[in-house]
């Protein structure tokens, strides 16, 4: 067995929350090894295959994309609102009602936000 990462040191690497890396063990996307004092505890190995799994995808940009847990999913008429919680950050996405329906995003899901635009401009 290789070198073992604590469950809290994976989820800072991976950029999710405990409860995230806890809740892929349940659906069987990460499998834990227990510590002599009952931690759970990660391959190194696996943790890289998990970022790589993560990578951005071709042709978009990687400074650009926010890997998150989906923390709420509003609709009202025809326009919807997601918010993502993205390690430190909170992202809220204003899309169609249409589009949230095709995602099927449920709170604690996993969804990436991709973020276009030519600038952002925020003042008081």
């Amino acid at each position: 067995m290789g070198e073992q990462i604590r469950i809290g040191q994976a989820a800072a690497i991976l950029g999710v929350s405990v409860d995230t890396l806890r809740r892929w063990e349940r659906d069987g996307r990460v499998a834990f090894a227990r510590s002599e004092g009952g931690q759970r505890t990660i391959d190194a190995g696996q943790l890289r295959a998990l970022l790589a799994d993560r990578a951005p995808r071709t042709g978009v940009s990687a400074r650009n994309q926010l890997e998150g847990t989906v923390v709420s999913v509003e609709t009202d008429g025809l326009m919807g609102r997601v918010e993502l919680a993205c390690g430190p950050y909170r992202v809220v996405s204003i899309i169609t009602a249409e589009a949230v329906g095709e995602l099927g995003l449920e709170p604690g899901d996993t969804a990436t936000a991709v973020v276009k635009a030519t600038s952002v401009e925020v003042r008081r």
